[in-house]
């Protein structure tokens, strides 16, 4: 897919040299077609590296789409420099006159707070309500799913024993649902978090759909309004180094951390982590934009 840029943007550079392609505005004025809008609210520390791993879980169809980065006005980040917030994104009140396609919402490590407590939490309950009107489908990932959950259906999450840290099997539970076209009866996918929400609240919740699930990680994959809300657990877009970097983080705080599980070969850490989620990942952000983007999204939006 062609995904459209701002030609500076230091995650193009990157996504290039994997010989993803990457358009810059000059080259996308010239194609005469619309492309997607789809809006990424980056609520990860790093936003950089998030940038990286969601621009490459979209570069897989050939539709072209136009990115526009999201960050809170309400809150801001210490890991990421002013200068690359106030160059390459946009507040979330820049864009309340806007409609785009899609839209993501991204983790953030505050899962151990209540949600209210969140120093962003009502601007971010701002931006999910507007995402009701003004967005065909909106994308939930990890503690944004959970975010999602329980703002729309009042879903509390609950805290684990000990994080959920590691690659995990999954299996499809409704194989005719577009969204997991494609996938594996079993695959795997990354997980790194404190909380989860209970497969039997989601059942609760008459129109809410589990997709895919796991015996040790929980639920993966929720869905809504036929695709206008996707809520998805864990962290498909991550990097093949991406839970190495936050374990050998931790350790250096000195913190109470277990390896990876299913994620080092023989479970040593010094050792290159196997890669088995790439091609599931590639599939469900694909189908996202296909399916519940791109076949239901207005032309004029």
């Amino acid at each position: 897919m062609p995904i459209r840029v701002q030609s500076d943007l230091p995650a193009k550079k990157i996504l290039e040299d994997e010989n993803i392609f990457i358009m810059d505005e000059t080259r996308a004025l010239q194609q005469d077609i619309r492309p997607l809008k789809i809006a990424i609210l980056n609520l990860m520390p790093l936003k950089e590296d998030t940038e990286v791993q969601l621009l490459r879980s979209l570069s897989n169809t050939p539709l072209q789409v136009d990115i526009t980065f999201l960050t809170t006005g309400t809150y801001v980040g210490r890991h990421t420099p002013t200068s690359h917030l106030d160059q390459f994104y946009l507040t979330c009140k820049d864009v309340m006159n806007r409609k785009f396609d899609g839209l993501i919402i991204t983790g953030a490590p505050v899962e151990l707070m209540e949600f209210e407590d969140v120093d962003y939490w009502d601007e971010l309950v701002t931006i999910m309500e507007w995402s009701k009107t003004h967005v065909t489908s909106t994308l939930h990932i990890c503690w944004g799913a959970q975010a999602g959950l329980y703002h729309h259906f009042g879903i509390q999450k609950v805290p684990l024993d000990k994080k959920m840290f590691g690659i995990f099997k999954h299996r499809v539970l409704k194989r005719r649902t577009p969204l997991v076209r494609g996938f594996d009866d079993v695959f795997y996918a990354p997980h790194s978090r404190h909380t989860t929400v209970l497969k039997e609240d989601i059942l609760k919740v008459d129109g809410l759909d589990i997709l895919a699930e796991s015996d040790e990680a929980g639920v993966l994959i929720a869905i809504a309004q036929e695709g206008k809300q996707i809520f998805v657990m864990g962290h498909p877009e991550y990097d093949r180094i991406s839970l190495d970097q936050e374990y050998k983080r931790d350790l250096k705080k000195g913190l109470d951390i277990q390896l990876p599980v299913n994620y080092y070969p023989s479970n040593e850490s010094d050792s290159r982590p196997n890669l088995l989620w790439r091609a599931h990942a590639n599939a469900l952000y694909t189908n996202w934009l296909n399916y519940y983007v791109y076949q239901v999204t207005p032309y004029e939006l």
